[in-house]
């Protein structure tokens, strides 16, 4: 998506732009009272059914639920029922291994009041959630929420990522910021060859265990607990960067990725992805998402392929190959000599 589908030049759209925060509201309160998940266990259901069920007022919840199915996230059914549409039967429904509303959750929690400052943010340059990563990690509930949405991106993304790389020849995969393995997880146990590694801070491998074993990966896919700016990292074949390098100013960046390279093996690939931006960026959802960065970090922000590249040219990497992924990610491809 490169524009709007709204008619920026009438003032009737400009006025909908500047509501369309109203229509992700809706959504991220759905999310937050489980309303999906509520239908999907109960059924379709009516005004009154739901009313009760989730324990609401009952004022103004006809016209939420038929903004939601105005927005095709519901059905209206016989007897005035509501029920979940395709995609959020799918896709925000919790428990669902497909379940994506995790990202959605942390939305709401965190970028929602964020983007509320975003002109703090522009006067001032700084990050404006309130927040660091130990404060998340401090923070059971917080640091689930986190994982949730970290689950949601890795979801989507790590299928595709099994499939646009030739993993044959390479013994191991390291996940750098790896959260709680869903990533290499998913790699995994599409390519059983591999022997698994994560790397992320010591508060995440609770999270990990309980979740590698979901997917009766115990044993074969390794917790390394560290910072990786100042610790060792292990080793690896194919060692992967994903949706990491957008928390952290250029320089670091390029830190980072020189150290990915020394944990490289011979032989072997780092795998950069992120929602890259073009030189000339005109990409909506990635510009969105680069203002993430400035909303919740103290200098991420979203960057062009070219940096990438230089930044494995720099390294030592001997190629590097570009690849879309997703609908919105970038795949680089940094290969080390033998």
């Amino acid at each position: 998506m490169t524009h709007t589908s709204l008619d920026v030049s009438t003032p009737a759209g400009i006025i909908r732009l500047s509501n369309a925060f109203c229509d992700a509201k809706a959504l991220l309160t759905a999310v937050e009272l489980g309303l999906f998940t509520t239908l999907d266990q109960k059924g379709p259901a009516t005004e009154e059914e739901i009313r009760k069920e989730l324990g609401l007022h009952g004022r103004g919840l006809g016209d939420w639920l038929n903004l939601l199915a105005a927005l095709g996230l519901l059905t209206r059914e016989e007897g005035g029922r509501f029920g979940n549409a395709e995609g959020a039967g799918t896709y925000l429904v919790r428990g669902s291994n497909r379940y994506v509303g995790g990202f959605l959750e942390r939305s709401n929690r965190n970028l929602y009041p964020a983007w509320g400052k975003l002109t703090e943010a522009l006067r001032t340059g700084e990050q404006q959630s309130g927040s660091d990563f130990e404060e998340v990690t401090r923070n059971p509930h917080i640091l689930r929420q986190f994982v949730g949405m970290m689950d949601a991106l890795t979801h989507v993304v790590g299928p595709e990522l099994v499939g646009k790389f030739d993993w044959s020849g390479h013994d191991s995969v390291l996940d750098i910021g790896g959260a709680r393995g869903n990533l290499c997880s998913i790699i995994v146990k599409a390519q059983p060859h591999l022997a698994g590694h994560v790397f992320d801070l010591p508060p995440m491998e609770p999270l990990f265990e309980e979740h590698v074993a979901s997917y009766g990966l115990t044993g074969k896919v390794t917790f390394h607990g560290g910072s990786f700016f100042t610790d060792p990292l292990p080793s690896a074949d194919v060692v992967t960067l994903g949706h990491v390098l957008h928390d952290w100013d250029e320089q670091q960046r390029g830190e980072l990725v020189t150290k990915a390279f020394h944990a490289v093996n011979p032989g072997g690939a780092l795998l950069i992805y992120d929602r890259m931006l073009d030189d000339q960026p005109d990409h909506v959802e990635n510009l969105v998402i680069s203002l993430d960065m400035l909303l919740v970090t103290d200098g991420g922000s979203e960057y062009p392929v070219s940096e990438a590249v230089a930044h494995a040219e720099r390294a030592g990497f001997a190629s590097t190959e570009v690849l879309p992924l997703s609908d919105y990610d970038t795949l680089v491809i940094c290969r080390k000599a033998a």
